[in-house]
């Protein structure tokens, strides 16, 4: 048995362990993808519905950079107001859902 330690190749695995091996990095990359997915899930509707950001604003009362804003995967200030006017204005609903962070975590 050698006593060499193995290593990878996977740049993932990689970049995994050298950037996000706390449990703060890992908190905040959690953060980050759950504003990038919202930002995405209206940028997809709005396109699907085939309306400019533009249109969009008009029809729940606000202006185009605001929902440019909503659709730029850093933004950090979705409201859930603002999520369900753009849910109805597009004919959808927002759910929301809390989960344990762990299986651990207290369950009702």
């Amino acid at each position: 048995m050698s006593s060499k330690s193995k290593h990878t190749t996977d740049a993932v695995k990689i970049l995994r362990a050298r950037y996000f091996n706390t449990p703060k990095r890992l908190k905040d990359l959690e953060k980050a993808r759950q504003e990038a997915d919202i930002a995405a899930q209206i940028y997809d509707l709005r396109q699907q519905a085939k309306l400019s950001q533009k249109q969009l604003a008009e029809l729940i009362g606000t202006t185009q950079s605001v929902i440019s804003r909503l659709e730029y995967a850093d933004y950090t200030g979705h409201s859930l107001e603002m999520l369900r006017r753009i849910a109805t204005a597009l004919h959808c609903k927002v759910k929301v859902e809390i989960v344990p962070e762990n299986k651990h975590a207290y369950a009702l």
